[in-house]
């Protein structure tokens, strides 16, 4: 069986994304055989794989203030992996980022989950992770799914990305911040312990 390590090699020096590594840019994940939980987000902003780490930009704020914890227990790699779509930063569209490669995921994610055997929650960030982690079980629309979070547990937890892009829709959804957040915050809790 393939350790992690092994696994990153491979995928840093897949000719797939030889562009990447020719700009300089490691995979931007992080992956532990402890972890308890993972988040599975789109892909990488453009300021999160300058910096080389994961989910370092407003986004990542917001998402930590969801989950009421700070940034030492996020980037504590025995508690949280954060395994986005796409390990690389895809690029700008016109509003936002373009989407993360489709094939991406489907090739290494399933070569690192059989190496973290103690995940219980898996938090799933925006449509693109939905789509390929909940599949046919996703409701009508992205609020719709993540309004009936509770259908999803206990192992699995949609979320709407935490863009300050969202910040309208929090507005127009104000169950959000009042039913989801803290039942977020008492699963994460409940995970570390």
């Amino acid at each position: 069986m393939k350790t992690l390590d092994k696994i990153r090699d491979e995928i840093t020096n897949h000719s797939d994304n030889a562009w990447a590594k020719n700009q300089g840019w490691a995979p931007l994940y992080t992956a532990h055989r402890e972890a308890k939980i993972n988040i599975i987000g789109q892909a990488p902003g453009r300021l999160a794989q300058e910096s080389g780490i994961p989910w370092d930009d407003p986004s990542g704020r917001n998402l930590r203030s969801w989950m009421g914890i700070d940034d030492a227990d996020f980037y504590d790699q025995t508690k949280i992996a954060l395994m986005p779509m796409d390990f690389y930063f895809p690029g700008s569209a016109v509003r936002g980022d373009l989407p993360p490669r489709k094939d991406f995921a489907e090739k290494w994610h399933p070569q690192i989950m059989a190496q973290m055997p103690d995940i219980t929650l898996t938090i799933i960030v925006g449509q693109y992770a939905q789509a390929r982690i909940l599949g046919g079980a996703r409701k009508s629309n992205l609020t719709q799914t993540v309004r009936a979070y509770a259908d999803y547990l206990p192992n699995h937890f949609p979320l709407v990305h935490p863009s300050p892009r969202n910040n309208i829709w929090q507005k127009k959804n104000p169950w959000f911040v009042s039913d989801v957040l803290p039942e977020l915050q008492a699963r994460v809790s409940a995970a570390f312990s």
